[in-house]
Parts: C-alpha cells; sequence; structure tokens
C-alpha cells in the first residue's frame, strides 16, 4: 500500500551527510507535545502518493549531487517505521541498486523484526530518544519509551551506524539527574553511537496548529545556550562526541 508523502524536501543540510533530499512520509504514531511539523501526524490526506519507480525517479534526479558531497536521501516523518515496510523496504532496495547512501530518521517506535527487514539496507540512523523516563515519555508523547529502547539496543547490537538525536525541552528532559540517568543505560547497555545531536527546542510549528485548528501545544521555555553547552558538556564527560544543532 503506497503512504502519503506530505514532502520532498531537496538539497537538504540537516538531515545526515552531505547534500540530501529528505522524503517526509505522512503518519506518526506519537504526539509530542513539542511538536513542530503537527500535519505529519495524521495518517490521512493531504499528500501525495507515489509507486516506487515514481519516488525513486524523482530521487536520482539530484544524484549528482549527492555523489559530489557525500549524500544521498533521508526517508523522514512524520515516523516512516510506521509505514507500509514492503514499499519501505522496497525503496531502500532501489536506492542501494542505484548506489544512493540512504539515512532513516526515526523516533524508535516501530517493530523490531520490521527494523530487522531495513537495517542492513540503512547507511545511518538518526535515532530519537525523548527522554529515558518512562513515564515522562508517556506523559509528552502518548507513549511508552520501552519499544524505542528496545529498538534502540538491537539495531546497536546488529553493528547499525546510530547518531542519537536528543531534542532539549527545558522542565522535561534536561535535567541533570534525566541526563545521568540517560548515560547509565546508555553505558549499561553498551549502546555503540557515532554521536550524539542535541536538538534545541523552537516554536517553529506554532501557526501550523492554528491552520489545523488544533490547541497548540508547543508551550515550552527555550534552553539557554549555556544551559545547552551544560548538557553538551556532561555527554562528552561520559566519552560521547556531541554536537548542538543550531
Amino acid at each position: 500500500m503506497k503512504p502519503y508523502i506530505f514532502n520532498i524536501q531537496k538539497f537538504s543540510l540537516h538531515d545526515g551527510p552531505g547534500i540530501r533530499t529528505t522524503v517526509f512520509f505522512k503518519g506518526c504514531p506519537l504526539r509530542c507535545k513539542w511538536c513542530h511539523n503537527p500535519e505529519s501526524q495524521c495518517f490521512e490526506p493531504a499528500g501525495d502518493l507515489y509507486t516506487v519507480r515514481e519516488l525513486i525517479k524523482i530521487l536520482k534526479k539530484d544524484q549528482i549531487f549527492y555523489d559530489q558531497s557525500g549524500g544521498g536521501v533521508t526517508l523522514s516523518g512524520g515516523e516512516v517505521m510506521a509505514q507500509d515496510m514492503d514499499y519501505v523496504e522496497e525503496i531502500l532496495k532501489a536506492l542501494n541498486r542505484e548506489g544512493i547512501s540512504v539515512v532513516i530518521d526515526t523516533s524508535g517506535y516501530g517493530k523490531t523484526e520490521d527494523f530487522d527487514r531495513i537495517f542492513s539496507h540503512a547507511d545511518l540512523f538518526l535515532y530519537d530518544l525523548k527522554t529515558i523516563k518512562e513515564e515522562v515519555h508517556k506523559e509528552y508523547t502518548g507513549v511508552s519509551n520501552e519499544r524505542i529502547l528496545k529498538n534502540l539496543k538491537y539495531l546497536s547490537d546488529q553493528g547499525a551506524t546510530i547518531e542519537l538525536r536528543m531534542i532539549m525541552v527545558k522542565g522535561v528532559n534536561m535535567d541533570q539527574e534525566t541526563i545521568e540517568e540517560t548515560i547509565t543505560w546508555l553505558k549499561k547497555e553498551n549502546i555503540k553511537l557515532n554521536g550524539i545531536t542535541l536538538l534545541p527546542y523552537h516554536e517553529f510549528g506554532r501557526e501550523k496548529y492554528k491552520k489545523l485548528g488544533r490547541e497548540c501545544t508547543q508551550n515550552f521555555e527555550k534552553s539557554s545556550e549555556e544551559e545547552l553547552l551544560h548538557v553538551k558538556k556532561q555527554l562528552e564527560t561520559a566519552g560521547y562526541p556531541v554536537k548542538v544543532h543550531n
């Protein structure tokens, strides 16, 4: 079944290495209160439907830029792992055949068997970890993080290349205790990471909620540069390469 795609963003520089084209699938099982793309949450229209062949034809148009910059294609969302996995796997295999690098941008909330189907076809996983604390995760995303942590461990054990992405929301997940608990879990489970990227909370999506006729849940306080650097230092002291997304 062809899933809805609500955006194909060319010349993307923040969704993996090099120049990339990012495919945004529609539909996400999480309801993060800080979400800046609320239009991506629902699985139904608006969006466009593409056969795999049609989509690959579009993605191949910029292959020269991928090759010159070490870039490629990023599959994002919504949540790519909540889509029809036959379709997703077919795209990955087709891109592999074309010699195009593929990145999966995921919340980790999917079936482990689906990650098993696709991990060998992806060059990198941009893996979101909202918070290590399960009750806090439920409160602010609507779902437990148990499956997310399980899949992160699975991908690490399989030798997948993983960049952990942590959105920093003041009053939710950037306190010292939460960061220490995160480090303890990563060490205990021997999670192998290529690096960690801290994503500062922003309010870019506020107008979208109004257009959708929904109450805006982007009502958090922005963190200061000093607070972000404090978290960065904690993680670096634990041995992780860390960068802060501007």
